[in-house]
């Protein structure tokens, strides 16, 4: 960081062109049809490109109605919508509500290959244009959560074709920007002049893909690069930001990062060694050591200050005494005392991003204190995170999409959401199961009622805090870098590039 620092002063300033806006991520972009996004950084960038019925991209993350003028519920299974008038795609065609029941059509025909089949199967039986503004939802049950699942991206049925597929990227939507070309390491973007709200500030948005964290920072301090969020170590950005062109911004996030265990592996099937772990590390420490406070140590799924939020459940702070004594009565005890042989020998997979490793070899050297030998294993994201998918991995670590709906513990922690062949992509990858967690995960998105909701949802936080399947560890802050032309760029709680729109070079 230093050599940073030293370039960048030397170096002499460029400036990316006034009408484009440079972004930079740090994996590869796999799709922007947002019926087959993959990353997170997928999502984030198709929802630029293709917008929903609803948006949740709003600072208190409340869905808001957007591409639909009217959501109404006819009966308990039964949701009417009714579209903006005039609506039109990027390519200058009418959006109607053909094009509506063609996106979730299309996720819940098999055929398609959706990640998002089983999602969608769970919501909806069909989905029926009625006219050119009207779209019927025909629910499985009860759905608490419609205006959420209605955010979802809608694509023009006409461009995708017979086969439903768009070629080479070029996904058709409504939203603030459009496609101009795709690479899984560059997309440029620009203004959609078809956009039916205020149009972006800036004409174009070009997304590069720097793997290497030292070579963004350089980008933004030599002026090659505008933005990047969330991609820089936050324990190095304070030293980043003493660069006069380089500047932060941070806000509140919603993501969970959390340590996971397979709860299918002979040791850590059993609640006393994941307590014993649990209670071994030191978030706290380690959340202001490592991110320099920057971030909320978490509970469990859902941050605090949400409506859903329990606080009242079991916590595992550091006690590296109570961990020792739940592995002597799991049957793991010392064989010889401190400094000899480990009581139990783990592996730890993560992916080989640099703050990622940094923190599993911190909770491997904790885990170590208490008898606990961790070998920790990086890996390139796409390798350990196939293993996390299958079940090859012991322990590791993951952050969750934006938590905005207490819903999310039904993926996570319904035992129905276990990856299997039929599912590999199911967030279940913990391998956990509680009869009485089904069936809340279950009651709790068909109660229509938000007190009974909340107390639904009560439980399983107090359930899955005393199972612990996941060690929650923090909901970490957003933390934006940007060379010191751009101004106006808002962050948002789900960490999404939304505020792109508003965000400007200075003159």
């Amino acid at each position: 960081m230093v050599a940073i620092l030293a370039a960048g002063c030397s170096a002499r300033h460029r400036r990316t062109p006034d009408d484009q806006l440079v972004v930079l991520v740090e994996a590869r972009i796999n799709n922007l049809d947002p019926r087959y996004t993959e990353t997170v950084d997928d999502v984030k960038l198709s929802r630029l490109v293709a917008v929903g019925l609803t948006s949740g991209e709003t600072p208190t993350l409340e869905p808001k109605l957007l591409l639909a003028e009217s959501i109404e519920r006819s009966d308990e299974r039964t949701v009417d919508v009714v579209l903006r008038p005039g609506l039109r795609f990027s390519d200058g065609t009418p959006l109607t509500a053909a094009d509506v029941a063609f996106t979730f059509q299309s996720m819940l025909d098999p055929d398609m290959a959706s990640p998002l089949l089983r999602n969608m199967r769970d919501r909806f039986v069909r989905v029926e244009a009625l006219g050119e503004r009207a779209v019927r939802f025909h629910l499985v049950e009860p759905l608490a959560t419609i205006m959420s699942d209605l955010e979802f991206g809608i694509v023009s049925a006409r461009a995708a074709g017979k086969s439903g597929r768009f070629a080479g990227g070029r996904v058709i939507g409504a939203g603030p920007l459009m496609i101009e070309s795709f690479d899984p390491e560059e997309v440029r973007l620009r203004r959609n002049r078809r956009w039916a709200f205020a149009p972006p500030r800036t004409e174009r948005v070009r997304v590069r893909v720097v793997r290497d964290a030292n070579a963004r920072a350089l980008m933004l301090v030599g002026g090659s690069a505008d933005l990047t969020q969330n991609t820089i170590r936050v324990d190095l950005v304070d030293d980043l930001i003493e660069n006069p062109r380089v500047e932060m911004t941070t806000g509140p996030g919603t993501t969970l990062t959390y340590l996971m265990m397979n709860g299918r592996d002979p040791a850590l099937r059993d609640v006393r060694v994941r307590r014993a772990i649990a209670y071994a590390i030191d978030r706290e420490r380690v959340l202001r050591s490592k991110l320099d406070g920057r971030g909320v140590l978490a509970t469990g799924l859902l941050p605090p200050g949400h409506w859903a939020y329990n606080p009242d459940v079991e916590v595992h702070r550091h006690d590296p005494g109570r961990a020792a004594a739940l592995l002597d009565e799991a049957g793991y005890r010392d064989p010889d005392g401190p400094g000899g042989r480990p009581r139990l020998r783990l592996v730890y997979k993560t992916s080989s991003q640099q703050l990622r490793v940094a923190l599993a070899r911190v909770w491997a050297a904790q885990l170590g204190e208490v008898g606990i030998e961790v070998d920790v294993q990086p890996f390139e994201f796409t390798t350990v995170f196939h293993d996390y998918k299958t079940g090859n991995y012991q322990l590791g670590s993951l952050q969750t999409a934006a938590i905005t709906e207490p819903d999310f513990f039904f993926p996570y922690f319904n035992s129905e959401r276990i990856p299997s062949a039929a599912d590999p992509n199911a967030l279940n990858r913990w391998r956990y199961s509680d009869a009485r967690v089904d069936e809340l995960t279950e009651l709790g998105r068909r109660t229509l009622d938000r007190a009974r909701r909340r107390a639904i949802y009560g439980e399983v936080q107090a359930i899955v805090a005393r199972d612990v399947p996941i060690i929650p560890l923090w909901h970490e802050n957003n933390v934006a870098v940007t060379n010191v032309d751009l101004r106006d760029f808002q962050i948002y709680p789900s960490g999404s590039l939304w505020g792109l729109l508003g965000a400007v070079k200075q003159r």
